[in-house]
């Protein structure tokens, strides 16, 4: 080898003996909008030596699970209620990092074109978990069609409901398949990001849907040890960018609302 190659190879081994690898930080979320808003942020925070990986869970317990034992760093799928609900009844301790948005919780059906049109009797799917299964019947007590017994509760079951004038039916199911199962339904309340998997708009589809004022932010969820690391508060910033907001504005149109 000469002189000059030796020199270049020297050169190239001693820049490579500096360069400082990129953190990797592991992030369990739901696809849609968690998956899209994450890889979104992909590119900003490889400019800052963090290596997002996004790995797409379709359920609401694996993301937990895998997050407290530790095979993951964090999630990206809830809102504080359901977190609460999953510290308490698993004995888990994850915590919120930062909230980032909004995804307002909407009603619908392939069989009705307002609630009003619905007959005595009609069969209701509602998800089957405390805290978005409460979160449903506030909506529907919202629109006037149930009275609950306590319409503070944000766990509030079928069995809570104090007035039911329509008699509706309603059947508790996983929150994941209630998109598929809507034509078998008179009404199902839907979570939005399964709605926007499934190709509804909630803007335009939702029967009645919540407002702005919605207390159900979706959060960033990190393990005590590891929440004030410096790659998960950098991904904690990118989520909460204008250029986030931004592009959450324009992709969900109204379906999605930052909540910074």
């Amino acid at each position: 080898m000469n002189l000059k190659k030796t020199l270049a190879a020297l050169a190239a081994a001693a820049t490579f003996s500096g360069a400082v690898a990129a953190e990797e930080l592991s992030v369990a979320a739901t696809p849609v909008p968690h998956a899209e808003i994450l890889e979104f942020v992909k590119p900003q925070l490889a400019e800052q030596g963090v290596e997002l990986d996004v790995k797409v869970f379709t359920d609401y317990i694996q993301p937990n699970i895998q997050v407290d034992q530790k095979r993951m760093d964090a999630n990206f799928f809830q809102h504080q209620p359901y977190l609460d609900e999953f510290n308490d009844g698993r004995g888990t301790n994850l915590v919120t990092v930062t909230g980032v948005h909004v995804e307002p919780f909407g009603a619908y059906s392939s069989k009705v074109d307002s609630l009003d049109e619905l007959k005595d009797g009609a069969v209701v799917a509602i998800p089957n978990d405390p805290t978005n299964g409460g979160r449903a019947l506030l909506l529907l007590q919202k629109a006037g069609l149930i009275t609950l017994k306590d319409d503070s509760k944000i766990t509030a079951t079928p069995r809570d409901i104090a007035e039911n004038p329509k008699n509706l039916d309603f059947k508790e199911l996983e929150a994941a398949t209630l998109p598929r199962i809507l034509n078998q339904v008179d009404l199902a309340l839907i979570n939005t990001n399964y709605a926007l998997e499934a190709g509804l708009n909630p803007s335009e589809d939702a029967l009645v849907i919540e407002g702005s004022e919605s207390p159900y932010v979706n959060i960033l969820v990190a393990r005590p040890d590891n929440k004030d690391s410096e790659a998960m508060q950098k991904l904690a910033a990118a989520l909460k960018s204008e250029a986030v907001r931004d592009f959450i504005m324009e992709k969900y149109e109204g379906a999605v609302v930052p909540a910074f």
